[in-house]
């Protein structure tokens, strides 16, 4: 495999793709996309992303856009990292993990920096933001109830094994602080974005 070429902007959830890259210790390279002068809406970027968005996965194949799809890609295309269960059936939830994050959660998230989308009157659009903490509280507080496997044996969201599950859920609860979330409130959520943060792969990825 060459080197996949991977366009972030920070503070974005590409960061859950390349700490899955720096794990599987594949090559790659990065390429910075610049919000603040909207490059992602330039001639050259939408012909890459028609979406106008991050993070994009240039490979051998093709262009892969979408988080999920980015992360089985990575996870599947270097197996000797172990970074996503084996059998169908754990395959399969942690790809529902990834859904609900990308789905659900991000969306939830979005409606603070980003409520322009859904509404253009200034009211409507400060009630969206408003939403936003206790909307991000409900997403959290179900993953810390429903969706977090790990216990104090079997520290990772999917139990034993790291995936790159591990990674996308740090990523997300990056976020909360600045939607006004408190991630402590959360035990297990909490205590796994410490020991992922730790990760040697995900101090690379940080920094």
């Amino acid at each position: 495999m060459t080197t996949l070429s991977l366009h972030y902007a920070p503070g974005t959830c590409a960061l859950a793709v390349r700490i899955a890259l720096e794990e599987a210790g594949a090559p790659y390279e990065l390429v910075r996309v610049d919000f603040a002068s909207a490059q992602q809406r330039s001639p050259a970027y939408l012909a890459l992303n028609p979406k106008g968005r991050v993070p994009v996965l240039v490979t051998d194949h093709g262009v892969l856009t979408e988080t999920p799809a980015l992360l089985a890609y990575v996870a599947q295309s270097f197996p000797g990292a172990r970074l996503a269960p084996d059998d169908a059936h754990g395959f399969a939830r942690m790809q529902e993990l990834h859904s609900y994050l990308a789905s659900t959660v991000h969306v939830a998230h979005a409606h603070r920096p980003r409520a322009s989308r859904w509404a253009d009157e200034p009211d409507a659009i400060a009630a969206i933001q408003r939403k936003v903490p206790q909307n991000m509280t409900e997403c959290f507080d179900f993953i810390e109830h429903h969706y977090f496997a790990g216990t104090d044996v079997d520290p990772w969201v999917m139990g034993a094994q790291y995936t790159v599950a591990d990674g996308y859920l740090f990523t997300i609860g990056t976020w909360l602080e600045g939607d006004g979330v408190d991630i402590a409130r959360f035990p297990k959520v909490y205590a796994h974005a410490q020991r992922v943060r730790e990760r040697p792969a995900v101090q690379r990825a940080l920094a």
